[in-house]
């Protein structure tokens, strides 16, 4: 009776049993689980590339060559990052219906998933900027008054003091920034599209894209006041009031001069 006593459990060993089994199944999950996220992302990443490689053939390939290595009708694409292409498509700049001085915006023709994946593709051809996230982009927290001193510092040469855009030369303009998406304007800084130069982090900090943003977005919301009245390009009422005096008086001397000769005649019948 003792030996059988002895060799009796205690009540709980089951529960310590069963707790070091799900220990020891936690410990091999928490192992070989990053391994398996890690594997499953770049088994998307590689579709997203193929995929992405299959639009580029149709509607890329005969402009920048089927390797991206650029052609007489379009430049190389190697290097210029993911970014690029998501601003150049996602704005419907390209596929480009001919060249240029300039390709215009246009209706975008891809989706945002096709994007991703062209972007992926041309991402694998050569190291370049990575397309921002929400937050870097978002104007939340930023200063609009740091951003419109940096605006008018770096931007308003082309693109007028409140983002009207303007003429360059050779057929080349800087387009009006309203209605562009914080992402598409981070994204023109980052990569410098078209004529406009780009402003690396080391050129521009992420916090100082964010303040120009911002106050891109607050000169052009539906909240600003002109208190000139029809704006002309956001100069102000100085030029509305030259423009309205020089067409103004000029109307009023070809009246007063039709006026004259209408009366020179009566007189003379």
């Amino acid at each position: 009776m003792k030996k059988l006593s002895a060799r009796r459990r205690h009540p709980l060993a089951a529960l310590v049993v069963l707790l070091l089994a799900l220990a020891a199944t936690g410990g091999l999950y928490a192992a070989f689980a990053p391994a398996g996220t890690a594997q499953a992302d770049e088994t998307a990443q590689s579709l997203a590339i193929e995929e992405g490689k299959k639009l580029y053939s149709v509607g890329c390939a005969s402009c920048h060559g089927t390797g991206g290595q650029g052609t007489t009708d379009g430049p190389s694409l190697v290097g210029v990052g993911a970014a690029a292409v998501d601003f150049q498509v996602g704005t419907g700049r390209m596929p480009a219906q001919q060249p240029g001085a300039q390709v215009p915006k246009k209706k975008v023709i891809y989706n945002q998933k096709e994007i991703d994946q062209l972007a992926a593709y041309v991402a694998s051809l050569g190291a370049g900027p990575i397309i921002p996230t929400e937050q870097q982009y978002s104007p939340d927290g930023a200063d609009i008054a740091k951003g419109g001193d940096l605006f008018r510092t770096n931007c308003t040469q082309c693109h007028n003091f409140t983002g009207e855009g303007g003429a360059l030369t050779h057929g080349k303009f800087a387009p009006g920034l309203e209605g562009v998406s914080p992402k598409h304007l981070y994204e023109a800084m980052q990569t410098g599209p078209q004529n406009m130069p780009s402003f690396p982090d080391s050129t521009l900090p992420e916090q100082q894209k964010k303040d120009i943003i911002a106050y891109v977005k607050a000169v052009n919301g539906d909240q600003t006041e002109s208190p000139g009245g029809l704006k002309l390009g956001g100069l102000g009422p100085v030029s509305e009031g030259l423009f309205a005096w020089i067409f103004g008086l000029g109307a009023l001397i070809a009246v007063a001069i039709w006026v004259a000769a209408h009366t020179a005649k009566a007189k003379k019948s």
